[in-house]
């Protein structure tokens, strides 16, 4: 930390940054170094330094009220009107009790991953019933813990269809009465990977047949127009030729139409938004997908199941992991490998706390409005597209929609233009009779019109063979927390059995789990951010605009590129966008030959499974005995595809937290072959401030807000991963057909296909970053490196006498992050990477990053918000464990009884029965006298993986299987 940001009381550094300026000699003392730039001049190699910045769009730091006054003044000029314009985002009411206890609780949004699913009880419990929510309600039998929205599950169906069928076709049937967000996405990614898209009327289709053969098919049911139709003829057609029929369903709808599994639909999708979680201008929503039996296997993403304890008891855990895209890299189906697991917890609870007869008459009442509106514009004389419909009309005004929808919104409501003779007009729950009305007016009825909204049952609008007979939300759960104190309670139980960063430190290497700070966090419920429609016309959205292109030029600036996207809602994504983005330059270039993608044997999964949906080859390089990219093998890749080269993919630092010096030559190889430089930017927290991905030679790279810049992991997702680029990239960036504008910061026009279904992806959850760096400024985020880096190397040099240190740079140094290898104490001791995982539990930690990027090794990440004190704690931790692993390995405990084996311990473990092993009940619970009185007792002991993938059950278990 510097001087100034030190003695400064008001600085946010020094509430952000753990380690005061005492602490941080102390640390330096240990590593033999006087400063942190004496430290950081030996860490980071001269060769990419960067000079100072002049002009620096990134303005001096802000105190937390400087800054929240200047957010407030950005919200102030967005105008939040009543929102009818529908199109997969809908208005809804966050119960208070959810918004208090799960979005603003740090139990919930500062948890990490569930990983470690001992230590993840309670939002596996959270995921397991939005799971069974989703199952239920779309009547199929196995569903995902969420993807990252609903446009992008559609795409991610498509692919799974196209892996499943039967059929040899390469086309796919698209509704042209489908989103048209959802529209773009599909044209976008099927384009790069050779699929033909079909689009046809299929709601007035006969005979699917005659479109020719198809892989599959896909309905929106409703329909983008609101239009309810059966589609089960269309389906059966498409299955009938070997295909699989998808369909896009609105989870609030199928409280009363038939669900899509009882239509025939093998796979659903969809979002989970109006389920309790703010439309936040597009973002963050849990999107979903279900899929029939059989299809398991093939679904993306992360999927909850139940398995059992060492004691036999039911415990929750990720299932199936082997699908994820670190360990299947190249031959990955899917890059996602995160969720929107806060968004998704928030939408199950949703459910919870409304029960299955809430959630009908939320649905009800939701027709009834629609159907209301609908009798009072059709006894005016005015026409409807179709006369089924849920939440949705679409009215014939010929030639006059567009004065309709600017009278509606000087009434204060949004309806949406779809042609010049169509308007569209959505309802929800949070639409009141007095809305209905002004709506009404828009259309030319009189001032005194009234919409007077019946609730007591279905309206004739609803179609009623499609009426639903079956049930939902069935399981007790649904039907026991009713109450505000009891939801409460619920809640506390579920926040108490995980372990989140307001427990202790979570030293993940490779993901950064830093202060998630409540100034940061505090814009994100604020209605001028939270209640905006992400179609909302310019003029009404100045502020969010103005926030994201602020964002976006300090972004760049940081990074060294032109331009920035924020669309990407996950870093999978700004990683896919960064790729299309090299893509598109080679081919307007006449370069299509250009398919090769280089990727060190080292990268992150993602790096792979991006490629190849990307429609590149990949091509692995090998790393040296440093962890750093073989030079000589990388020449010799190139040479061998010299005019296929693509791209290189290369994190920076690496991958095994390393500054690699010849990062230049590396490079200029690429760009002497004439391909392009993706820097993967997963570690910029080590570089930031100190040098800049485009200076040494980066084109585009992707960046992980969810990490360097503080919006929080929420237990395994929201995540924000922008993509930044050179100018000559500029137009291969993400656009979207729906964003306000075409430009960004910079004046850069963005116009590559979409990889959101919102045109800026997460914008809700952005103030979280833009106040970070507002609040840090320049030589505050430059402290924070210094400071991460620091605590890494401190960290490593306590405790290379106990366990190696598997790589470092020049002088012995690491970058953030450090790997220890554990393979040694394994081979002496026959202790395993996972025992000593699963006993720092019982010293109250969650373990470091697992056997990545190499098998039998912990990766620890401390960064830059931790205090000496809880770093210290770690180290007699790790202290500790390795001396309970040499008594196991000197024969004092058996190989198959010893604290670490039986890690880790709950409560009940070691108080009920007689006591039978070897060490004792303190030893076990106590290893260190500071747990007595902060103790977090794990809620299930050591969890049997390959149990839960034998017996795979993702569903809500019955209420006796924990009796």
């Amino acid at each position: 930390m510097s001087t100034t940001s030190t003695f400064d009381l008001d600085a946010f550094g020094r509430r952000h940054i753990g380690t005061t300026a005492a602490d941080q000699q102390r640390m330096l003392a240990e590593l033999g170094y006087d400063s942190l730039d004496e430290l950081m001049s030996a860490a980071v190699p001269a060769s990419i330094r960067m000079g100072e910045v002049l002009n620096s769009a990134i303005p001096a730091a802000a105190t937390e009220r400087e800054a929240l006054a200047e957010l407030a003044a950005l919200a102030a000029q967005n105008t939040v009107r009543t929102s009818m314009i529908g199109l997969g985002y809908s208005g809804t009411i966050t119960p208070a009790v959810i918004q208090r206890n799960v979005l603003e609780n740090p139990s919930w949004y500062t948890a990490y991953t569930p990983y470690q699913p001992e230590i993840s009880q309670g939002r596996l419990e959270a995921l397991i019933n939005f799971q069974t929510m989703v199952e239920d309600l779309t009547g199929l039998d196995i569903a995902n813990a969420s993807m990252l929205d609903e446009g992008t599950a559609v795409v991610e169906a498509m692919l799974l269809a196209r892996r499943a069928s039967k059929s040899p076709s390469n086309r796919f049937v698209v509704d042209a009465d489908a989103l048209p967000q959802t529209k773009a996405l599909l044209a976008s990614r099927s384009a790069v990977l050779g699929i033909e898209l079909v689009e046809a009327p299929l709601a007035e289709t006969s005979d699917v047949a005659a479109l020719g053969e198809h892989f599959g098919v896909f309905v929106q049911y409703p329909g983008a127009s609101g239009r309810v139709w059966e589609p089960s003829a269309v389906l059966a057609a498409t299955k009938a030729q070997g295909g699989l029929a998808v369909a896009a369903a609105d989870l609030l709808a199928l409280a009363v139409l038939t669900s899509p599994g009882e239509l025939g639909a093998d796979v659903a999708v969809g979002t989970s938004q109006r389920f309790g979680v703010p439309m936040g201008f597009g973002g963050p929503h849990a999107g979903y997908m279900a899929v029939r039996k059989g299809l398991e296997r093939q679904m993306p993403g992360r999927l909850v199941g139940v398995s059992v304890d060492a004691s036999g008891a039911p415990a929750y855990r990720l299932s199936l992991q082997a699908r994820e895209q670190h360990i299947r890299r190249e031959k990955a189906t899917s890059n996602i490998c995160t969720a929107q697991v806060l968004l998704a917890v928030m939408a199950s609870m949703y459910a919870v706390y409304h029960g299955p007869a809430g959630i009908r008459h939320i649905a009800v009442s939701t027709a009834q409005k629609a159907a209301a509106l609908a009798e009072v514009l059709t006894g005016y004389g005015l026409t409807l597209a179709s006369e089924a419909y849920f939440d949705a009309i679409e009215v014939h005004v010929p030639g006059l929609a567009k004065n309709v929808v600017a009278r509606a919104r000087e009434l204060g409501v949004h309806l949406w233009e779809v042609d010049e003779a169509t308007v569209h007009v959505a309802v929800d729950e949070t639409t009141t009779e007095a809305e209905l009305a002004l709506a009404a007016r828009a259309f030319g009825l009189p001032e005194e019109t009234v919409v007077p909204v019946d609730v007591r049952a279905l309206p004739a609008g609803l179609p009623a063979g499609l009426a639903r007979t079956s049930g939902y939300l069935t399981h007790p759960v649904f039907n026991t927390h009713q109450s505000e104190t009891q939801m409460m309670r619920y809640l506390k139980t579920l926040a108490d059995r995980d372990y989140a960063l307001d427990r202790g430190m979570i030293p993940l290497g490779s993901c950064t789990m830093k202060l998630n700070a409540a100034t940061e966090m505090q814009a994100v419920t604020w209605p001028a951010f939270a209640n905006l429609h992400p179609f909302a016309p310019e003029a009404d959205v100045v502020g969010s605009l103005g926030l994201i292109e602020q964002l976006e030029s300090w972004l760049a600036e940081v990074t060294g590129y032109d331009t920035v996207s924020l669309q990407p809602n996950a870093g999978s994504q700004g990683e896919l966008a960064g790729l299309l983005a090299i893509r598109g330059y080679h081919d307007a270039n006449g370069e299509h030959e250009r398919d090769v993608c280089l990727i060190p044997s080292s990268a992150h999964g993602t790096n792979a499974a991006s490629a190849v949906l990307a429609g590149m080859r990949v091509v692995v390089v090998a790393t040296d005995e440093l962890g750093n990219v073989d030079l000589d093998d990388l020449r010799a890749k190139i040479a061998e595809h010299a005019a296929s080269i693509a791209a290189l993919m290369i994190t920076y630092p690496s991958t095994h937290g390393v500054y690699e010096h010849e990062v230049k030559e590396i490079t200029q190889a690429v760009h002497d072959a004439g391909g392009q430089v993706y820097v993967d930017g997963a570690n910029l927290n080590a570089l930031l401030g100190y040098a800049r991905f485009g200076d040494f030679g980066g084109d585009v790279s992707h960046l992980n807000l969810h990490k360097t810049f503080c919006i929080p992991h929420g237990g395994g997702g929201p995540g924000v991963g922008p993509v930044a680029a050179k100018a000559h990239l500029a137009p291969y960036l993400p656009g979207h057909p729906l964003a306000q504008r075409p430009d960004h910061a910079g004046g850069f026009v963005h116009a590559g296909g979409p990889v959101s279904a919102a045109p800026y992806g997460s914008p809700s959850i952005l103030p979280i970053s833009w106040a970070y760096v507002r609040m840090m400024g320049a030589q505050g985020l430059q402290d924070a490196t210094a400071a991460a880096v620091l605590a890494a190397n401190y960290v490593a040099a306590r405790l290379r006498e106990h366990f190696p240190v598997l790589y470092t740079g020049e002088h012995g140094l690491v970058a953030h992050e450090c790997i220890l290898d554990l393979r040694p104490l394994t081979a002496e001791t026959g202790v395993t990477v996972d025992d000593v995982a699963k006993r720092l539990i019982d010293y109250g930690f969650h373990a470091p990053t697992m056997s990545f990027p190499v098998a039998g090794t912990l990766m620890v990440e401390p960064t830059e918000s931790e205090d000496l004190a809880e770093l210290e704690r770690f180290v007699e931790a790790m202290v500790s464990i390795k001396t309970e692993a040499d008594a196991v390995g000197r024969g004092e405990w058996p190989a198959d009884d010893n604290p670490l084996r039986n890690a880790p311990h709950t409560a009940e473990s070691v108080i009920a029965g007689e006591w039978a092993h070897p060490y004792s009940r303190e030893q076990a619970v106590y290893p260190v006298r500071s747990l007595v009185r902060s103790k977090y007792w794990a809620p299930v002991r050591r969890i049997d993986q390959a149990f839960g993938d034998r017996n795979l059950v993702c569903a809500c278990p019955p209420v006796e299987a924990f009796a």
